[in-house]
């Protein structure tokens, strides 16, 4: 934008041969009036113009909402101005007469400034889609649960607690309560606290001073410096060596440690989510965890039932991952088979959540139909067995199946044994002494979940 409608021309001409979409304007007025339109990517403007100069022009953009870069020339007198311009949000300045290879050196870097900006806003559109919270999939109450206080959750700084067994779920939970968090733009770090030999875990939580680590001879900064306005995930906590729990204790109650080997004290805000597929009460019970730390880091607990708890969810969790995946593949599927449906709900997915993801990403690659079909599903979930809650047939020894059969009948008749046994066809006295085999459970824990039955085909 320039009022000399010469050089206005030659700058046009110029960047429509770098191959760039040109519109031009005589003033600021006009200029204004196409923005909306031509929605440009850059704006190339003269400081010194009639009505409304370059740097009201500026004001008038940003006013308006509009965050584009902003280039402006000037005459070398006036380079005070631009400056000013340029702490009014202008991108760059370039003096007149213009130099065309700076000028297309100076509008080439912002509009790749531009592109990496884009980039990463879709770059965060797709985190903040992947790691939503209609991704924590479950209609079960016991997810319901969950899902009910992830907000509050989210929007708080308190350190929290996951805990669940392998594969249920628990960093994808951690990095969604980080996504949703007023830390959301800070860095997301993760560390496994079972992966590593006390010293390195010391170096790549709390860093080490130069010459400190054996092999490592430069300062290295650690995980808690780098996530600094953010979130760190620890997971596998209770693997944390008990010198290691006591410096984490201090940085939990204070925002203070020191590097190994060093005696600065640093202060960084990082909010700490820890994992463990370990019972911490029973670690502190055994004296392997530190109560204090597991108190800090319990302030909010967050309990991931295994798969097996929650078999109303593995079906919507599998058409989850079906769509997932088909989309990634580029495939159009529209569900499983009737038999492929019965083999994922019979089958006891020990290894939760993370198993049945892979399942079905293996069963989608394979899957040459409309439908993914019980042939196309790992060879692990394909079984003709006849299955229940822990009892396999053929499989399991008589003893099992019978201790199974009494204690889900005596749940069907609320613990009484006379009911029981009518139904069994034993005597009172022989449940009686299988419950004292069985240790006498209490009425109140004698469960046993439903049997679900399967036909070899």
């Amino acid at each position: 934008m320039d009022d000399d409608a010469d050089a206005r021309g030659a700058l046009a001409e110029a960047l429509r041969e770098g191959g760039y979409s040109v519109e031009t304007a005589a003033d600021a007025f006009k200029g204004l009036g196409k923005v909306p339109d031509f929605a440009p990517d850059l704006v190339l403007t003269d400081l010194k113009m009639p009505g409304m100069d370059g740097l009201e022009f500026l004001r008038k953009l940003r006013s308006g909402g509009y965050d584009m870069p902003v280039v402006v020339t000037t005459a070398f007198a006036d380079v005070e101005t631009a400056v000013t311009a340029l702490k009014e949000g202008a991108a760059d300045y370039l003096t007149k007469p213009l130099d065309l290879t700076e000028l297309s050196l100076v509008v080439g870097r912002e509009m790749d400034r531009l592109r990496l900006h884009r980039e990463a806003g879709l770059l965060r559109a797709r985190l903040a889609e992947r790691y939503s919270f209609s991704n924590v999939v479950g209609s079960s109450p016991a997810m319901q649960n969950v899902l009910k206080v992830l907000p509050q959750v989210a929007a708080s700084k308190a350190s929290v607690l996951i805990t669940g067994e392998p594969g249920t779920g628990k960093e994808l939970l951690a990095t969604t309560i980080h996504q949703y968090s007023p830390r959301a733009k800070g860095p997301f770090l993760k560390l496994h606290c079972a992966a590593l030999a006390e010293p390195l875990l010391d170096s790549e939580l709390f860093g080490h001073e130069s010459g400190a680590l054996p092999g490592s001879p430069g300062r290295r900064e650690g995980r808690l410096q780098q996530a600094a306005g953010g979130t760190l995930f620890l997971d596998e906590i209770f693997a944390l060596p008990a010198a290691l729990q006591v410096r984490l204790l201090r940085f939990l109650q204070e925002h203070a440690f020191e590097r190994m080997g060093g005696e600065e004290t640093l202060h960084v805000d990082v909010r700490v989510i820890a994992a463990s597929n370990h019972n911490l009460r029973e670690e502190v019970a055994q004296g392997r965890f530190r109560e204090d730390l597991f108190y800090c880091l319990n302030v909010v607990n967050i309990d991931l039932p295994p798969l097996r708890a929650r078999p109303s969810d593995i079906l919507a969790l599998a058409m989850h991952f079906l769509h997932k995946y088909a989309s990634e593949d580029g495939k159009s599927l529209a569900g499983f088979s009737d038999e492929a449906l019965e083999e994922l709900a019979s089958y006891e997915w020990p290894g939760n959540v993370r198993e049945l993801e892979n399942a079905v990403a293996h069963a989608v690659v394979l899957a040459s139909g409309p439908r993914v079909t019980a042939a196309e599903l790992p060879p692990g979930v394909e079984t003709p067995a006849v299955r229940t809650a822990g009892i396999r047939i053929p499989g399991s020894k008589m003893e099992d199946i019978e201790r199974h059969v009494i204690l889900t009948t005596l749940e069907a008749t609320r613990g009484s044994t006379t009911k029981a046994a009518e139904i069994l066809g034993m005597s009172v006295r022989t449940i009686q002494y299988r419950l004292q085999q069985y240790h006498s459970a209490p009425k109140s824990e004698l469960h046993a979940p439903a049997v679900i039955f399967k036909r070899p085909d």
